[in-house]
């Protein structure tokens, strides 16, 4: 239920993990938000309001999947008025939510930490195809734009351009045949963003194949990184075992 009589400083900032996966992975983050809106309010929590004039819930979530890529690690944060165990909060949560947008761990954090769009400032992404792919052409066309520092793809009517200098990090391919998986160590944040699957198209296409296979992405982490260090939106999670080791050709 909402509740307007806490001040902002007396208020609780509640970390919500959380996967997307299903069919809810074709959600647009705009409905992705609403519909955890309506799951807080189902819950029953205490949840804050902001004080402008549309009083809405305060509640904030991290960098945007693309629509019909899944992730295991998603996370918002939601204020409460009252500081509810963040076992029993979880357990609400997790009683008015759709199995496709489990929450898995939560826990409180300080206020003065930065928003989560912000802070999270590395992902690690997996494609996977459901289709024959060229390996070869696959990698030579990574390493193509790798060293072109950038490539452009369009979206709708805009012509996007990306700079690889500042969002890829490091890439890897596993297995083989059908079981072919591209794994990505993204940089991300308000002036990088990379889309795996505008990425791979583009690889092939520098290498003369128009055909990509239909591609299943996947959000696998996010963490922030600063001198070297990797953290973690929560503790003592210690952050996810899937993280690469620092020897896989990693920036």
């Amino acid at each position: 239920m909402p509740s307007r009589g806490a001040r902002r400083q007396d208020q609780f900032r509640l970390r919500v993990r959380y996967r997307k996966d299903g069919r809810l992975a074709f959600l647009g983050h705009l409905e992705v938000i609403n519909t955890v809106n309506r799951c807080v309010r189902r819950s029953g929590l205490p949840f804050a309001v902001g004080a402008g004039f549309a009083r809405r819930m305060r509640l904030q979530f991290s960098q945007a999947l693309p629509v019909g890529a899944s992730s295991r690690e998603e996370f918002f944060d939601l204020w409460l008025t009252e500081r509810v165990g963040a076992d029993r909060a979880l357990a609400a949560l997790a009683g008015a939510t759709p199995a496709s947008l489990a929450p898995s761990q939560a826990g409180y954090v300080a206020h003065e930490l930065p928003s989560l769009e912000a802070w999270l400032v590395r992902s690690l992404w997996r494609v996977g195809f459901l289709g024959p792919v060229d390996e070869v052409a696959l990698a030579r066309g990574l390493a193509e734009l790798e060293g072109r520092g950038e490539f452009s793809y369009r979206r709708g009517d805009a012509l996007k351009r990306v700079s690889l200098q500042d969002t890829l990090m490091g890439w890897w391919q596993c297995g083989s045949g059908a079981s072919t998986t591209l794994e990505l160590s993204c940089a991300t944040g308000a002036a990088a963003a990379l889309r795996p699957r505008a990425l791979v198209t583009a690889a092939l296409a520098s290498q003369g194949v128009a055909d990509v296979p239909a591609l299943r992405v996947e959000r696998l982490a996010q963490w922030h990184e600063q001198d070297g260090r990797r953290m973690f939106a929560l503790v003592p999670d210690g952050g996810p075992d899937h993280l690469p080791p620092r020897d896989r050709h990693e920036k």
